[in-house]
């Protein structure tokens, strides 16, 4: 499975704009199962200005996404965008098939306080898996990679790769970095995260896009600057560790509340 990941500067409060950056980065691809981009790409952290530039149920964003599938053939783990549902406003991720299919979808639960999330946005209130060549995955944003709850609970569900999409400050990202080594490690999965580059406001993003396998090692990352990394994972590595070591099935569950 080649996956491709998009290390966006997403230009603040203009989806227009984003999305055709994100059109002529799609072109450049070659041979990609799946193509996988940032959270918030269509907006940035454009908190106050979301009521009038996000799309009902983010139509605009998806068509266009739907196209773009179709035409090259590929997978597209769509980040998130921030949409509007009934005048309430989620930061939703997207899963779009080759076909052209929009097969899931995930609202962000866990709203940062430090950014006033909760004043701006609606939390989610499900977590689901989907799958992509008959492989089980999910999709977390930024903030829920902080609570090991949800990434065991998606594990647990049968999962073997872990989407993380971010727009994740350069002054934490260290923490960034080893939140995602111990998601990889803790529950024995492909850990794919595709964070931002760029500023919006006082905040400037931090990068370090990165796959992580099921040992906690490094397969591909990428510091600083826009671009791209891609790499191919081979998924009996989940299940060869998996075996080796037994973490998941020597679980005490009759001792955790």
């Amino acid at each position: 499975m080649k996956i491709a990941i998009y290390q966006m500067e997403v230009i603040p409060g203009n989806p227009d704009k984003n999305i055709e950056k994100i059109k002529k980065w799609m072109q450049t691809l070659e041979n990609i199962d799946i193509a996988v981009l940032p959270e918030m790409w269509n907006t940035s952290y454009t908190l106050e200005q979301l009521q009038s530039i996000t799309s009902k149920n983010g139509q605009r964003e998806i068509a266009a996404l739907q196209q773009l599938a179709q035409h090259f053939q590929i997978h597209i783990v769509a980040g998130s965008i921030a949409v509007k549902v009934k005048g309430s406003i989620y930061n939703r991720a997207v899963i779009i098939n080759k076909d052209g299919e929009v097969i899931h979808q995930y609202d962000k639960v866990h709203l940062v306080p430090m950014l006033n999330e909760p004043a701006y946005l609606t939390p989610g209130q499900h977590i689901s898996i989907f799958e992509l060549h008959n492989v089980k995955m999910g999709i977390i944003i930024c903030y829920d990679l902080r609570f090991p709850e949800i990434a065991r609970q998606l594990t647990l569900s049968g999962i073997e790769v872990l989407f993380v999409v971010a727009q994740w400050p350069v002054e934490r990202i260290q923490q960034f970095e080893k939140l995602l080594y111990a998601r990889a490690i803790e529950n024995q999965l492909f850990v794919i995260a595709c964070n931002t580059v760029g500023q919006c406001e006082n905040t400037v993003f931090g990068g370090q896009s990165m796959i992580i396998n099921p040992l906690g090692d490094s397969v591909t990352q990428m510091l600083e600057g826009e671009g791209t990394i891609t790499a191919t994972i081979d998924l009996n590595e989940v299940r060869e560790i998996r075996q080796a070591i037994p973490l998941l099935t020597t679980r005490r569950e009759d001792l955790y509340s």
